[in-house]
């Protein structure tokens, strides 16, 4: 008989069926399977172990000392086989598992904790692993494979090409300044040229809207005067509010901060947008697919 290759998973089961019952007709009946195809895969595995593995004996079937040891083994394999099936079926199903998800701090102090409330809500079983930084931060992370998605903002030179960005919002900047202290214009827009002489609360370096205020600011003429620089979107936004001095942020980070007004910038103004983006050469996992549908969605419903 020729041997093959290797066994098989059904084989065991095969095994285990006349082990259990002692009799081929009823182990072929129990798995479902003609008795000569049962029998034929029973020889095939003791020709691939190189020994009989029952005593046949007019009609009565008793296990070999490599039997009985094979037995244990085969439970065991197959009980393996059936854990591994569920897990990965709890993976699939998105009953359990994990994502990664970064965004930067203007985003996380804004839509982003909504989305992470409606995402729990649908996959309790999901564990949310969330990242806060700068653009070129959670680019990185993304490069690197510690982050599934993230929220960054385009630069004005495009997206990397290692990572696959999809434009998901567009956020309008305007300037952040103390609501009880007199704004620095008497109009309801602010062009950026009236800032020449005023303090700004700058972020830190790497700060995507560090760049985008240098930028706008030398695109009329002159450098910013700094009053306080190195902070992230909270402790700007404190800033700012103290008095310290003004800031450009978005406009949605504004929202349910009485103590805060914004102006928007004239014509043609400052905007910015925001991909959904994740590394092209690593499809994203059922979990991180999940949550892009659920970030869609809640983006949807804000636009209508």
């Amino acid at each position: 008989m020729e041997r093959p290759d290797r066994f098989t998973l059904q084989q065991l089961r095969y095994f285990l069926a006349v082990a259990e019952t002692r009799h081929f007709t009823k182990a072929a009946e129990q798995t479902r399977v003609a008795q000569p195809s049962l029998s034929k895969q029973i020889q095939s595995l003791e020709a691939e172990l190189g020994t009989p593995l029952f005593i046949r004996v007019r009609g009565n079937v008793t296990l070999t000392p490599a039997g009985e040891t094979l037995m244990p083994i085969a439970r065991r394999i197959l009980a393996d086989v059936d854990t591994a099936k569920h897990e990965v079926g709890e993976l699939v199903g998105l009953r359990r598992g994990r994502v990664r998800v970064g965004a930067t701090p203007s985003l996380c102090v804004s839509v982003f904790a909504d989305v992470l409330a409606r995402y729990h809500a649908q996959y309790p079983g999901i564990r949310l692993l969330v990242e806060e930084s700068g653009s070129r931060d959670l680019s990185r992370s993304l490069l690197r494979g510690d982050l599934d998605l993230a929220l960054v903002i385009v630069p004005p030179s495009g997206p990397d090409p290692a990572l696959t960005s999809r434009v998901v919002l567009q956020e309008d900047l305007m300037v952040a300044c103390a609501a009880d202290r007199p704004p620095p214009v008497n109009r309801p827009t602010i062009r950026l040229i009236d800032l020449r002489d005023r303090p700004l609360v700058m972020f830190r370096q790497g700060y995507d809207l560090r760049e985008t205020t240098f930028e706008a600011c030398r695109a009329v003429g002159y450098e910013p005067k700094l009053a306080v620089e190195g902070g992230e979107m909270d402790a700007v936004l404190r800033f700012v509010q103290a008095g310290l001095g003004f800031a450009i942020v978005p406009s949605m980070v504004l929202a349910g901060r009485p103590g805060l007004r914004g102006i928007p910038i004239a014509p043609p103004g400052l905007r910015r947008s925001v991909a959904l983006a994740h590394r092209t050469d690593v499809p994203p996992t059922n979990a991180a697919q999940a949550f892009r549908t659920v970030l869609l969605e809640y983006l949807a419903s804000l636009q209508a």
